[in-house]
Formats: structure tokens, sequence, C-alpha cells
């Protein structure tokens, strides 16, 4: 799966995702943090799915819009346990981030909220 690590995201997540065989990039390798929404942009356009500890970008998503490829939040845990525990979502709910939708976890629980369907009456989407 193509992710896309936030800034704020341990950088060693990335090597023990890479060891799972995903294929990741870490937003902050290439400098200064460039801001949620042209991360947000970045994920989109290069197909992956964002993978942060910030709750801002499920605003993004749900409240203004924004177009994404499935975001994984997790929240409250250490940063040795990042990559790891992201690897077991993803093998876990990987089908479901690959259509768009967003997951937060923390270490004893995880909420997924769907990506939105097209209702092919309309042509627009619906949440379900």
């Amino acid at each position: 799966m193509k992710l896309l690590l936030d800034t704020c995201v341990w950088a060693g997540a990335a090597e023990a995702l890479l060891a799972a065989g995903q294929d990741v990039r870490w937003v902050g390798e290439s400098g200064a943090d460039p801001g949620d929404e042209a991360i947000m942009g970045m994920a989109y356009a290069e197909d992956r799915v964002l993978v942060t500890l910030d709750k801002d970008f499920g605003e993004l998503a749900v409240v203004y819009g924004k177009p994404h490829c499935g975001i994984v939040r997790l929240v409250g845990l250490s940063a040795r346990r990042q990559g790891g525990y992201c690897a077991i979502l993803l093998a876990r709910f990987g089908h479901e981030l690959t259509r768009g939708a967003i997951v937060t976890a923390t270490a004893d629980r995880v909420r997924i909220r769907a990506a939105p369907r097209a209702d092919p009456e309309h042509g627009n989407l619906k949440g379900d």
C-alpha cells in the first residue's frame, strides 16, 4: 500500500512500514512542514493513504470535503509503536482505507468512518 507519513509521525515508523512491504514516504524528509492542506493534497495527488497523529485531517476531509485516499490517525501511541501498529491496521483495514475510509486507532480501540458512497440515482455522494 502507498503511504504518506505526516511530519508528526516518528521517522522510525517509516522503516518499520518499509520492512512490512509498504511503499512509504515521510513528509519530514523534505524539510519544513508544508501545512495540513498541502500534505493532504500531496497524499491525494500521489494516491497515498495519509498516516498522522493530527485530528485536523479528519476535519479537512469530513467538514470541508477535501479529497483523500484514506487516512489513518494514530492516537496515544508511543513513537516506537507507531510503525508496527500501523502495519497491523493496514493488514486488517487496508480494503476500507483504499476505498477512502478514515481509521482512528488507539492502543485498544479502532473507529472507522467509511468513505462516502455514490448515489447512483443522482450521482452525488452520501455518507455511510
